[in-house]
């Protein structure tokens, strides 16, 4: 451990656990759970240390998020530190070992839902803004904190909320609390998400004449899908993941007496910055072109955009990243950079032109899963190399 890397004493690591105990008992499944209660704990929190906060709000003035403020006495650029405090649902509570809302300790593991994805990383952040309450004269530009909800149903409800706040300075880059020791995320794949609309006659299944419905169709153009050729890893470059095309879903048809005229499949492409959204769209109509050639109907099939994001990826010198890994390796641990093949809030920030992080925390296992929990014996390291990233992008 390097002599300028310090780790948090006992009592800090001790008070960083118990509020992310408090926030695991508060249950806040996405979609499901009311987030006014696991947001309250920390408002408390935030409250009782003086840290300026505010809530954030997104469609229908939802509460989606809290955002933490802590401007430095300095010009200078701001970053943000952002964890999520939704979580995915609990699946078959029948098969947990232990309580979903558990948040207990048992050998030396931080036990429920959200331990690992991201209650702990919230906990740790709010202290790290703590921290630098006292010394802000001495640092240049200054720290967020986003608590985000919203996060696990996709929509990015919270971080959606900040860049739209006229308020909220426009920082230089995020670092997402997600866990796992062994990797930083730098980058990501983008990705091309559509609904493909097929159209055919409807007719009587038992019809004594050839009825070729929505579905059949459908089903054929899922095979010209699976059998277009995408580009592989690029050559020479650093970006090493190669694209990639998925059916995820097919919807069509009731009952057994009729052929429909309708069938909707989910199509998800996941980009690269050598086969982009573009790309993506180019190559589904041309199937498309293919299926309404081979089996011809008088109404053409649909596409209906639902998302696209860019794929993003760091340079080895870009921050946050190289603040991040800087700081782990002077804790003596040896971080990769990864590119990832989900997407993830990066690739959002990307499109709106913001460098991001994603992940680099406490070990874990069953993240959305059964019996997620995190390994406390590494928090005060990571908590370290955090803090010590920040201070360096903030001049303290």
């Amino acid at each position: 451990m390097s002599e300028n890397l310090q780790q948090p004493d006992k009592a800090r690591v001790v008070s960083v656990v118990e509020l992310a105990q408090e926030l695991i008992r508060r249950p806040s499944r996405a979609g499901i759970d009311d987030y006014g209660p696991v947001l309250g704990v920390l408002e408390d929190w935030l409250t009782t240390r003086g840290l300026p906060h505010r809530r954030l709000h997104g469609d229908s003035n939802a509460l989606v998020g809290l955002l933490v403020e802590i401007p430095g006495g300095r010009p200078g650029k701001w970053w943000t530190l952002d964890a999520c405090v939704d979580t995915a649902p609990y699946g078959d509570e029948s098969a947990w070992s232990f309580p979903p809302a558990s948040g207990d300790i048992e050998a030396g593991w931080l036990l429920g839902r959200g331990a690992a994805d991201s209650k702990l990383a919230a906990a740790m952040f709010c202290h790290i803004a703590e921290d630098l309450a006292p010394r802000v004269s001495q640092l240049s530009g200054g720290l967020a904190v986003l608590l985000d909800v919203d996060e696990h149903t996709g929509n990015f409800g919270g971080a959606r909320a900040c860049l739209a706040d006229g308020a909220a300075v426009r920082p230089a880059g995020v670092m997402i609390g997600y866990p796992g020791m062994e990797e930083v995320v730098v980058g990501g794949r983008g990705l091309w998400r559509a609904v493909l609309t097929v159209h055919a006659p409807s007719g009587h299944s038992g019809s004594s004449r050839t009825v070729v419905g929505a579905i059949s169709r459908a089903a054929h153009l899922v095979r010209l899908l699976d059998a277009a050729e995408l580009p592989g890893a690029e050559d020479g470059a650093e970006f090493l993941l190669p694209p990639k095309l998925s059916v995820t879903a097919c919807h069509g048809g009731q009952g057994f007496s009729v052929t429909p005229d309708r069938c909707d499949l989910n199509v998800d492409v996941r980009t690269t910055p050598g086969f982009d959204a573009h790309d993506a769209e180019t190559l589904v109509r041309k199937a498309i072109a293919e299926l309404d050639a081979e089996l011809p109907v008088q109404s053409p099939t649909e596409i209906s955009l639902v998302a696209t994001w860019p794929p993003f990826q760091l340079t080895d010198t870009e921050q946050p990243g190289a603040a991040l890994l800087n700081a782990a390796a002077e804790a003596g641990l040896t971080v990769r950079p990864k590119t990832a093949g989900p997407s993830n809030i990066g690739n959002l920030l990307a499109g709106e032109g913001i460098p991001a992080t994603a992940g680099f925390g406490v070990p874990y296992e069953g993240l959305h899963g059964i019996d997620e929990r995190a390994h406390l014996a590494e928090l005060p390291t990571v908590y370290a190399v955090y803090q010590r990233a920040v201070l360096g992008l903030l001049g303290g």
